[in-house]
């Protein structure tokens, strides 16, 4: 079973968020490609998971952020 897509993760810079492992920056275990995958908040902002059809099923005490 795949983990919960975190909406606001406290360090999202931290984090290659390309597949599953959500692996450290420093050390990518997929090998899809010389960077990390950055999470949508670092793209589109805090609100991010508002913005197109991401197929998350968004928890009501976090919609009112």
């Amino acid at each position: 079973m795949a983990r919960k897509f975190p909406l606001h993760p406290k360090h999202p810079e931290r984090v290659c968020w390309g597949c599953d492992n959500y692996c450290p920056t420093d050390s990518l275990q997929c090998g899809n490609g010389s960077s990390r995958t950055q999470h949508p908040i670092e793209l589109l902002g805090d609100e991010w998971y508002k913005e197109g059809d991401w197929g998350i099923e968004v928890p009501e005490d976090q919609t009112a952020r």
